[in-house]
């Protein structure tokens, strides 16, 4: 981004809240068991959307939906994913989401939501604050674009990480060919370097709430709006039909400056109804999901940490993260002096 001041406030907004611990309390029997929007889950975070992550992994997106599909926790695929959401709806059966960026035409919309459906999926994730690409200045700087333009700055990348080069790049292009934008619409999208990419992803500055409306009488199972950090922007998914919202400014990966998502929960939480509140950017400890749960959330979204475990791990990699995860949710939970994530409030925490 321009200068990642939102990128450093998701962590700074996390150490703003402090805990108010309560002790001698029976916490032998404690769970972090969670149902959302009528699903039952084994932890109370997911895996957030992340785009091209076969770029990240060998099959990246597969490696993260099977990891998730393992631990019983939620997995999001982008809607700018290099995998056919077919192969994640296979793979993540009943962990499984899809998030779509929303096609610029209403026949297009049309297609992309009966393609949704029939590949099984029950929840459908719309992408909501990309009315046009963002200045990724990070993303110049060391040669990654979109689309991908290969030049010196990646072939010296690329040869100086022989396990990436061979192990995700060339493996892909071997087994696989050029990666395509699989699922920008009913069909396969375009590939990877193709200059048609800034129009399939950029240009929806036209879009209104009567898109997200329109979405909602096309598809029959649970809508969720991402990309909301405006109480006001909540009502109105609510009322345009949404069961729940995403709380997110994409990862500080569109406006630089936009308030983290953790800022605005609170508010958030008076004004959702009966929608599901889910907040992600900034997630890296046990600690932020029980902050986020305490402020009105009712699940976490985590992104980089699964990304980076894929990448150097695998999908053994991303189990272990998600491990770590439950592992200190299960702790901080004890010494916080809770047995069920239900109990969790404000008055569990004090500003710094």
């Amino acid at each position: 981004m321009e200068d990642n001041v939102t990128l450093q406030a998701h962590h700074a907004a996390f150490r703003q809240w402090m805990f108010r611990t309560s002790v001698l309390v029976d916490v032998s029997r404690r769970s972090q068991a969670t149902t959302l929007m009528g699903e039952s889950y084994r932890a109370p975070f997911g895996i957030a959307p992340m785009g091209p992550c076969a770029l990240f992994a060998f099959e990246g997106d597969l490696v993260l939906a099977r990891a998730a599909e393992a631990a019983g926790i939620p997995f999001v695929l982008s809607g700018a994913s290099l995998t056919r959401l077919e192969d994640v709806a296979r793979a993540a059966p009943t962990c499984g989401r899809f998030q779509a960026y929303i096609p610029g035409e209403p026949a297009y919309i049309e297609g992309l939501v009966q393609r949704v459906a029939q590949a099984g999926f029950r929840t459908l994730v719309v992408t909501v604050d990309t009315a046009t690409l963002a200045n990724r200045e990070n993303n110049v700087r060391v040669g990654f674009s979109t689309p991908l333009r290969p030049g010196p700055r990646l072939a010296l990348d690329g040869l100086v990480r022989p396990r990436w080069l061979l192990g995700t790049l060339a493996r892909t292009l071997v087994k696989r060919g050029m990666p395509h934008f699989e699922n920008a619409g009913a069909g396969r999208g375009v590939p990877i370097i193709s200059r048609s990419v800034v129009r399939q992803f950029g240009l929806r500055d036209h879009l209104r709430w009567e898109h997200l409306a329109l979405i909602r009488r096309l598809w029959k199972g649970r809508l969720v709006a991402k990309g909301l950090i405006a109480a006001a922007d909540v009502e109105r998914a609510g009322q345009a039909g949404a069961d729940g919202v995403i709380l997110s400014n994409h990862g500080g990966r569109q406006l630089d400056g936009t308030a983290p998502p953790l800022r605005i929960l609170a508010e958030a939480a008076r004004v959702k109804g009966g929608m599901a509140l889910m907040p992600d950017s900034g997630v890296r400890r046990g600690t932020d999901v029980l902050k986020a749960l305490a402020l009105g959330a009712d699940h976490v979204f985590v992104g980089r940490p699964m990304a980076y475990t894929a990448a150097t791990g695998g999908q053994a990699g991303v189990a272990h993260a998600i491990g770590l995860l439950q592992d200190e949710i299960h702790r901080d939970m004890a010494l916080l002096g809770v047995s069920s994530l239900a109990e969790l409030n404000p008055e569990h925490l004090i500003p710094a």
